[in-house]
């Protein structure tokens, strides 16, 4: 067969890019690597499983009241498309967010990458929906767009993250070609890949756009526990006053990545021709049942488990990993300082947490640089040419500190000293 009579987004660089850092970091396994987003490399232990099951048995057992009979077809039958583990979710949004939200709104999904592509295919009628999406942008909702042929329209981001003007202005360029801007990704809280976050006044202003603009916010928050200075913003979806926010929420960062589950909260009502009424999470679940049928029951109850062992409080669960984090951008922040300080041609921005920061240097740095910078100095790092829908970010790197040790960042940041300064 050709490529050319498969999918369109097969033959897209986009779908590429991954799959190139994959290979440069095997080729070089002894590189000190910026380049993963990856959550720390935990010391697991395996037998935590069992235990965290046997909490969210007991959980099923004690509180809901079920047999163990009971309890084992929830393990391991199907079980519910839209999740088993919905109530604990909900008490844990509370807890730890603020949001307030019925069980009934929450879809537990494959990660939160499912959850994309479901409120995308459930929310984007027709090619005239447009998605704009904050630029520069995580890869994974503008893959998931080009996998479902949906048009993105890009939204510079400033220092803040993204502006309410630049939402209205993009939003006016897709009016103006005859299209109809539905949804708007973004990620308030230590954005990937820039790190930036918005501050609370411009997380109101941009719900206000939404408003006025009839969006709706996609709104992914898998960093916003990673707090560097210990303050804390409320999430658009708290401050949402008029049912304009998607949810998107992981365990991956806060648990553990292997489990693979995550939720959408859509608790938006969809009226029938017919004048019935259900929840956007009702619409997403008949999606989800053509797609992956259901979220692994197993999965879901090892999260449950911890979940019901921390008493559904992520930050509590998290304190360990919280200063973790806080130590390893710490880390990279000073050892930049260290050895680029004196260097006015150097920059970068300084993120209040999360996992990534951008640096900005005097050359193009390409996939051909960063095959150098690994080849001949040692260390990697990500391109952010690689997170714009257009052009962009072209003599920018995107450095990430949450898979290293404390010592090896020093070390990768000497090394790409010595890659800047052979190749500026």
């Amino acid at each position: 067969m050709q490529l050319t009579d498969l999918h369109g987004s097969l033959s897209d660089p986009l779908l590429d890019t991954m799959n190139f850092l994959n290979e440069v970091t095997a080729r070089f396994p002894d590189a000190v690597s910026f380049a993963p987003g990856r959550p720390y490399d935990e010391p697991f232990d395996p037998s935590v499983v069992a235990g965290y099951l046997d909490a969210y048995a007991k959980y099923l057992e004690r509180d809901r009241g079920l047999s163990q009979r009971q309890v084992g077809g929830l393990l391991f039958q199907y079980g519910r498309t839209k999740g088993q583990i919905h109530e604990l979710v909900a008490a844990t949004v509370a807890n730890d967010e603020g949001i307030e939200v019925p069980p009934e709104s929450i879809v537990v999904t494959v990660g939160a990458q499912e959850g994309m592509l479901l409120a995308l295919r459930a929310l984007f009628r027709d090619s005239a929906d447009v998605l704009l999406v904050a630029s520069p942008c995580y890869v994974g909702i503008t893959g998931a767009a080009r996998l479902l042929d949906i048009a993105v329209e890009p939204v510079p981001e400033g220092p803040s993250g993204v502006d309410a003007a630049a939402v209205r202005a993009a939003a006016a360029r897709v009016r103006a070609g005859g299209r109809r801007p539905r949804a708007l990704y973004a990620v308030p809280d230590f954005a990937n890949p820039s790190g930036t976050s918005m501050p609370e006044s411009a997380r109101r202003e941009l719900l206000a756009a939404a408003v006025e603009e009839d969006l709706y916010v996609l709104e992914d928050n898998p960093y916003g526990l990673f707090s560097r200075t210990g303050a804390w913003t409320p999430t658009l979806k708290r401050l949402d006053g008029h049912r304009r926010v998607v949810y998107l929420g992981s365990f991956a960062k806060t648990c553990f990545p292997g489990a693979r589950v995550g939720y959408t909260i859509a608790d938006q009502p969809v009226v029938g021709p017919d004048g019935s009424l259900t929840l956007l999470a009702d619409q997403l679940s008949k999606i989800k049942s053509m797609t992956t049928v259901n979220t692994s029951p197993l999965a879901q109850a090892v999260i449950g488990g911890m979940l019901v062992t921390y008493g559904c409080r992520l930050r509590v669960l998290n304190e360990e990993r919280i200063r973790r984090y806080r130590d390893r951008l710490d880390a990279l922040l000073a050892a930049l300082r260290r050895h680029f300080g004196a260097d006015g041609a150097i920059s970068w921005n300084v993120p209040e947490g999360g996992f990534f920061l951008v640096v900005s240097l005097p050359f193009v740095a390409d996939e051909a640089a960063l095959t150098r910078s690994a080849r001949d100095h040692g260390v990697l790092w990500t391109p952010m040419s690689y997170f714009y829908a257009g052009a962009g970010g072209e003599r920018q790197i995107r450095l990430s500190c949450s898979y290293l040790e404390v010592a090896e960042i020093d070390d990768g940041v000497r090394r790409l000293r010595e890659f800047v300064q052979a190749h500026r």
